[in-house]
């Protein structure tokens, strides 16, 4: 079975791009915060979070874009050991939810040293409930990876139709589909892991 969601475009580019930035540090170190800015488009896009982005929406801009990942800056400001933690980005990004008085999006964190038969699950489940996941890599063994290690990137979508599991991974303007068991298997005991971002349908 293969599933993906809906995605929006800026510009021509799938999603935003870390190297639009001019602010060295967002170019460098702002995966986390521009991982947050994808989420808020999407959800104020797909699921009616409305004021999450507060630029124009029918035809998103890379102005704009570079606009909106320098006010998210302040919440998931770049730092000498990047956003290395769950909790990081969850405290980052639920500050800013906050701000913008958005109380429906609740955050959960999925740690890499889970099993990685329950982070397909997770993956499945929050995909099928229409949602991205927030995704961290830190080190990896395998170099068929190294554009994802120490690395924030969303996961829009699954596909099951063979042995494995493939997931597809979000970064850098454009998506790719990545083997789950390989992603999840780092090879490292310090490990990211997985947002799972869930909705209260009753404050929408």
């Amino acid at each position: 079975m293969q599933k993906e969601l809906d995605y929006f475009t800026i510009e021509h580019s799938y999603g935003g791009n870390q190297d639009w930035f001019w602010d060295p540090m967002m170019k460098i170190g702002g995966c986390a915060a521009l991982t947050a800015c994808d989420s808020c488009i999407y959800l104020d896009c797909y699921k009616g979070m409305k004021g999450l982005y507060p630029f124009e929406k029918t035809a998103i801009t890379k102005k704009d874009y570079q606009r909106f990942g320098m006010k998210m800056k302040p919440y998931l400001r770049p730092r000498r050991n990047g956003v290395d933690a769950l909790d990081i980005y969850i405290d980052g990004f639920g500050r800013y939810l906050s701000d913008q008085g958005c109380s429906q999006v609740k955050m959960e964190a999925f740690p890499g040293t889970e099993k990685a038969s329950r982070a397909k699950e997770a993956l499945i489940a929050q995909i099928d409930s229409g949602l991205p996941l927030p995704c961290l890599v830190l080190k990896h063994k395998n170099p068929l990876f190294k554009d994802y290690v120490w690395h924030w990137f969303l996961l829009t979508g699954y596909d099951t139709a063979g042995e494995s599991c493939m997931v597809k991974a979000v970064t850098y303007g454009e998506w790719q589909w990545l083997d789950m068991d390989e992603l999840w298997d780092t090879g490292f005991e310090k490990k990211g892991g997985l947002i799972l971002y869930h909705m209260d349908e009753r404050q929408a």
